[in-house]
């Protein structure tokens, strides 16, 4: 089998994988990515059209819906212009230790996303991401540190009772309409 077909029956085969762990005991003993690291979780269901431009390191967390986009084929819209020929592009994407990537966020080629970092959910990055930092926005844009992060995490206490989550919800909402 030619590799993009067996690339491509790859991606279809995870896209089917309805349980993340499954799905990335998957990923990591047919090697899709480049590299991977230990404590990989990865959510998406949809691989990359060049996973092996894609490094991970240790300790990483790829939430929902997450889009690594590691080319640009705008070279055919170019090409269409008679303005001389351009080529494909792509470029790589590493991941380093210690990162969370939010919801939705879309991680462009030729970035390099520092250890202990936080990508927040809907973030588009477009650049490298400092290490020690949480970005957010689009294009995404350092808006504090992974220390000041975590230790307003570790001061929040969030009960795992779905009831008692509904209630205090109801609370904060109530006392705000005062």
């Amino acid at each position: 089998m030619k590799q993009y077909q067996k690339i491509q029956m790859q991606r279809i085969r995870v896209a089917l994988i309805l349980n993340s762990k499954k799905r990335n005991d998957y990923i990591r003993k047919h090697q899709i990515f480049k590299e991977i690291g230990d404590n990989f979780f990865f959510q998406p269901r949809i691989i990359p059209a060049d996973p092996k431009l894609i490094k991970f390191h240790n300790n990483i967390i790829v939430t929902s819906n997450v889009t690594f986009v590691t080319h640009d084929i705008f070279n055919i819209g170019l090409n269409n212009l008679n303005k001389g020929m351009f080529t494909y592009k792509q470029g790589c994407i590493e991941v380093m230790d210690n990162v969370f990537i939010g919801c939705n966020s879309t991680i462009l080629g030729n970035t390099k996303i520092g250890p202990n970092a936080v990508i927040a959910a809907g973030s588009v990055v477009t650049k490298d991401v400092p290490k020690n930092s949480v970005v957010a926005g689009v294009p995404a844009k350092v808006i504090g540190t992974f220390d000041d992060f975590v230790k307003k995490r570790q001061k929040e206490e969030t009960p795992y009772d779905q009831n008692l989550l509904w209630q205090l919800f109801d609370q904060e909402k109530n006392s705000r309409k005062k």
